[in-house]
């Protein structure tokens, strides 16, 4: 039993963070990693593919190649020139479509050349593609991971700000079980997993029309509901799409679609940016049982969360210590707490945290690391108008406090 199921309010150490600032010059606004639990599963593709339907809806958007040993992604869009050495870094190549491309193939002396370097070496290059590369203003970047869950793609998770995964697979026997260390590593490293592409999901007849199986019958709901993935495309095996990819003109693929993982991904670009500050910032949850607790003044316990870059780094349980009421605003600000998620909360206490500087989103209900997920997210369900209103009775009997869209009552 931990800490937190025991009631205790002792505090856990800082984990370290290993985040590395990108570029002056670059302003990403969304970064989605595209992963497999093995090779083999057409991820590049899926990448390329993604790329290239955000472009064609307007957005900018990039690519980084971090397969460093199996880079592909070159190929696909028919580049070769090598990216130009500006003064303060290097400035990705630009696909005929407009979308900026950096991989180690556009480095070498020959693309056909083996990467035969140690894993510390090839996470040196990933963390120079984000720290060296002049990406710009960029809408989405799509990151192409390596294959599994070792040290490369750990890399990347902690060191670059990566909003949310997508995972590509293909309809075979041990699919969940290669879907579920990729989601299980995302979930230990806290990101969110944002859908499931599954790959070379069937073939076309080309005479009659009918789908075919190739690979058996398709498990990819099941995977999705074990691990509640809402968004699911299947890609079909399409000889068509293979010839664009070998000639470089993967840009000119038509028909083949991922409209659910594209309209996610537009969904996540238009939710409110949460954690923008540079640095770690603390935010304090009304806490009880491990739900949030619906009475900021009265609340016994907060969950305090240090986060970062969109990532929490630890979490600890802290008393209130008796403490009620607008008087809370002061302890929340000797803290250094910056941001409160809570139930209801009186008007005096709103004040309270406005005057310390302390941001206030009430009107919240559900688990807390749920709702502290869904705040880094840009997707928490709030109610800025929520209120508790004490009613003074003749015989002080208590209040009513009013917030996500219940009522419950507190007697003194």
């Amino acid at each position: 039993m931990n800490n937190e199921e025991k009631g205790c309010s002792c505090s856990h150490h800082d984990k370290q963070s290993f985040m590395e600032k990108p570029h002056e010059a670059t302003k990403i606004k969304k970064i989605i990693g595209i992963v497999s639990g093995k090779g083999g599963v057409g991820k590049s593709l899926v990448t390329s593919l993604l790329a290239v339907a955000m472009n064609k809806k307007g957005y900018k958007t990039a690519i980084m190649d971090a397969d460093i040993t199996g880079p592909s992604i070159p190929k696909s869009f028919g580049i070769k020139e090598r990216p130009i050495n500006g003064e303060t870094g290097f400035f990705p190549v630009l696909t005929k479509k407009g979308i900026d491309i950096m991989s180690i193939n556009l480095l070498l002396d020959n693309e056909t050349d083996p990467v035969i370097w140690r894993g510390p070496v090839i996470a040196g290059v990933i963390k120079q593609f984000w720290k060296d590369v002049i990406w710009n203003e960029q809408d989405v970047m799509f990151i192409d991971m390596p294959p599994g869950t070792g040290d490369v793609p750990l890399t990347v998770f902690q060191s670059i700000p990566v909003d949310g995964i997508i995972v590509v697979t293909s309809p075979q026997e041990l699919v969940s079980m290669i879907v579920e260390k990729a989601v299980n590593m995302a979930k230990m490293m806290n990101i969110p997993v944002l859908g499931l592409v599954e790959n070379m999901s069937y073939l076309k007849c080309p005479d009659c029309g009918k789908q075919i199986n190739v690979f058996g019958e398709s498990k990819i709901e099941e995977v999705a509901k074990k691990f509640n993935i809402a968004v699911i495309d299947k890609l079909p095996i399409e000889p068509n799409v293979a010839s664009l990819c070998d000639r470089g003109e993967i840009e000119k693929v038509e028909g083949i679609n991922l409209d659910k993982n594209v309209a996610n991904i537009e969904k996540l670009l238009s939710s409110k940016q949460v954690s923008v500050k540079e640095g770690p910032m603390k935010v304090a949850i009304t806490y009880e049982n491990g739900e949030v607790f619906q009475h900021f003044g009265h609340t016994e316990n907060f969950k305090v969360y240090t986060v970062e870059n969109g990532k929490i780094l630890s979490s600890e349980i802290i008393s209130s210590n008796g403490t009620g009421h607008e008087s809370l605003a002061g302890m929340l600000k000797g803290l250094g707490i910056e941001t409160l998620i809570c139930g209801g909360i009186g008007g005096g206490a709103k004040v309270a945290l406005a005057q310390e500087g302390v941001t206030v989103y009430p009107g919240t209900s559900g688990k807390a690391d749920d709702v502290m997920k869904d705040f880094l997210n840009g997707t928490l369900n709030y109610n800025p108008d929520t209120m508790c209103s004490h009613h003074s009775h003749e015989h002080g009997e208590g209040h009513n406090c009013h917030g996500g869209g219940h009522s419950c009552h507190h007697h003194d």
